[in-house]
């Protein structure tokens, strides 16, 4: 009996040893996985087919995933599926429902941009809120077409996202704009999808950038529209615009900010499948 007490706390410490080995083994384990294995994961291993509604409407309506080959249309079916599964689609002002389709396109846009990033997916941004059309918002005392908010959500206006899509080379695409908002703050935020932008193509591309808005804001012809001399910001969400829908036209007006976007979303989609 007096040698119970000692065997006892001597048989806790032992099992608080071990757990302790396990627990910092599957930490350093995981670790390990998560940064050699971890975009082959996300492109292959945890998703699920996309449902057939979805995939019909893809096929439909939406040019970029029509001009991919077939094993690449296999994996943004399966990437917009998990997007879709990821996110709250919340409606707002009059839309009473955020349909299937509206779901499709929305997730769609998102991959799109994301294609050449398999670990992306905009985990901070869970909700998505989507108006019948243009809204009134309270703090800029303006109407938008869509904004990105850093407390993790993203706004669209319905007419507007799918208006983006009804011309895919006008270099205007509301869908396109706003999930470019989103990924440049993503890269910023200190999660698992922290960090992922090439740094010095993304300076290269910020200090580009910001000589065409000042030619812009001069007066001086340019192939993007005047509000992408906002700020940097807009500057970006406008180039990615063009980038899908006027490849050819970018490239030819100015090949280093579009090659520095090849970098930094690590696709061109001047190769697409005509």
């Amino acid at each position: 009996m007096s040698n119970l007490v000692p065997n006892l706390i001597f048989i806790l410490f032992a099992v608080f040893i071990v757990g302790k080995i396990i627990y910092e083994s599957y930490q350093i384990i995981r670790a390990i996985v998560n940064y050699f294995f971890k975009d082959y994961i996300n492109r292959h291993l945890i998703f699920r087919n996309l449902n057939a509604r979805s995939k019909a409407y893809l096929r439909d309506n939406f040019r970029y995933y029509q001009s991919l080959n077939a094993a690449d249309k296999i994996l943004f079916e399966k990437r917009v599926q998990k997007f879709m599964d990821m996110k709250e689609f919340i409606p707002r002002g009059e839309m009473k429902e955020v349909t299937l389709e509206m779901k499709t396109l929305i997730s769609a846009s998102a991959i799109q941009i994301t294609f050449g990033l398999p670990g992306i997916y905009f985990l901070h941004f869970y909700r998505i809120l989507v108006y019948p059309d243009d809204y009134y918002s309270t703090i800029t005392r303006k109407y938008h077409r869509g904004e990105v908010n850093t407390r993790g959500f993203i706004v669209l206006s319905w007419k507007s996202l799918e208006q983006g899509y009804f011309d895919p080379s006008d270099g205007r695409n509301l869908g396109l704009h706003e999930m470019a908002h989103a990924l440049k703050i993503e890269d910023s935020i200190q999660n698992e999808e922290y960090d992922f932008f090439d740094y010095d193509a993304f300076h290269g591309f910020i200090r580009r950038g910001r000589i065409e808005m000042h030619r812009i804001n001069n007066g001086e012809e340019s192939f993007f529209r005047k509000y992408a001399a906002t700020n940097d910001y807009e500057f970006f969400a406008v180039a990615v615009e063009n980038f899908f829908e006027k490849p050819k036209e970018f490239i030819n007006y100015h090949p280093e900010l579009f090659q520095l976007l090849c970098k930094l979303l690590k696709q061109n989609p001047i190769y697409l499948v005509e």
